[in-house]
């Protein structure tokens, strides 16, 4: 995984549905993003960092899964002046998978809820979802 050399606050929280064990819940953030902040309401769960290692899975999973388009355009289109967003299927990350959706409904308990911040913003889409790495492990000569 590349450095990335701007400053990147994550935050992400999903609701707790009273049908819920909160502990599954844990499990579907812990299962997404690493070395995050923990903080638990009533009815959601927040995760926060300012490492950007902590989206250590997502970042190998946009590869892997060359889903690298699919993201940007979510990073994109979500992108204000200093944060952007995705939304994720609890269920599927729960199950160690990770699911990018396009709403919020497509999550039937909801959503993982995925936000960057930085006054970098567009460096942070661009480490996360650029196409520098391929061209380096292709190692092409002329």
């Amino acid at each position: 995984m590349r450095s990335l050399d701007v400053d990147c606050k994550i935050s992400a929280y999903c609701t707790i549905n009273a049908s819920e064990d909160v502990n599954k819940v844990r499990t579907s953030l812990s299962n997404v993003l690493t070395d995050m902040v923990e903080k638990l309401t009533e009815d959601s769960l927040t995760v926060n960092s300012n490492n950007y290692e902590s989206l250590t899975k997502i970042y190998e999973t946009i590869r892997s899964r060359r889903s690298k388009s699919a993201y940007r355009k979510h990073l994109l289109r979500n992108m204000t002046q200093d944060s952007t967003w995705f939304y994720l299927n609890k269920q599927a990350a729960f199950a160690d998978a990770i699911a990018l959706c396009d709403e919020a409904d497509e999550s039937p308990l909801g959503p993982i809820t995925v936000v960057l911040r930085s006054k970098n913003i567009e460096d942070v889409i661009d480490w996360l979802v650029s196409d520098i790495e391929d061209l380096q492990s292709s190692n092409i000569d002329f």
